[in-house]
C-alpha cells in the first residue's frame, strides 16, 4: 500500500485486502510488527501511521469524501479513526489478502488487544475488536425489507450502545 497514496473508495479511506489496527501506545504497534514478522509477513507488507498522520489523512479524506461514501461504513470507520488518533493512538495497516492470511493476521487481536481492529475485504469491512477469533458471537436484529426473511446480523457501529455489542461484518 502507497501511503502517500492510500485506496480510497468514494473519496474514503478503504485498503482492500488489509488489516487496520490501532493502537494506544507505539510499545504495543512495534509488539504487533514483531508478531507479524514472526508470522511471515514482511516489513514491507506493513504501514505505519502516526497519530499526526492519520489526523491529516482523516481531515482530508473526510473534506473530499463523495456523497456515495455516506452508504457504506468506510466514513463511520473514518470518524472513529479520527477520534482514537486524536487520543494519540497509532496506526499499523497490514497488507492481508485473501481469507487465510486475513485469519493469520487476524488471531493476534486476542493477544495483542488493539483499541480497534478491522479487515478491510472487498464488499464487507469486519470488525476484529468485537469478536476476536474463535469467540463466534452473533447479535440478530430484525431484518429490513423482507418479510419473514432470517435475522441480519447487526451492521452498525457498537459505539451506538447496542447492549448485545456482538461481532459484525460492516459493508
Amino acid at each position: 500500500m502507497n501511503k502517500q497514496d492510500p485506496p480510497t473508495t468514494f473519496g474514503v479511506f478503504k485498503p482492500v485486502g488489509h488489516t487496520l489496527f490501532a493502537f494506544h501506545t507505539q510499545d504495543q504497534l512495534q509488539t504487533a510488527m514483531r508478531s507479524l514478522a514472526a508470522m511471515g509477513f514482511a516489513a514491507a507488507s506493513m504501514v505505519q501511521y502516526s497519530p499526526q498522520e492519520m489526523l491529516l489523512l482523516a481531515d482530508g479524506e473526510l473534506m473530499a469524501a463523495g456523497p456515495l461514501a455516506n452508504f457504506g461504513y468506510e466514513l463511520d470507520l473514518l470518524h472513529h479513526h479520527k477520534t482514537l488518533a486524536q487520543q494519540g493512538c497509532g496506526f499499523l495497516v497490514v497488507h492481508a489478502p485473501g481469507e487465510a492470511l486475513a485469519n493469520r493476521v487476524a488471531t493476534l487481536v486476542a493477544t495483542l488487544q488493539p483499541a480497534s481492529a478491522q479487515h478491510y475485504g472487498r464488499f464487507l469491512i469486519q470488525d476484529l475488536t468485537e469478536t476476536a477469533p474463535g469467540a463466534n458471537r452473533q447479535c440478530p436484529v430484525r431484518p429490513r425489507g423482507v418479510p419473514g426473511a432470517a435475522p441480519a446480523r447487526r451492521r452498525t457501529p457498537s459505539r451506538q450502545g447496542h447492549p448485545c455489542q456482538a461481532g459484525r461484518d460492516r459493508r
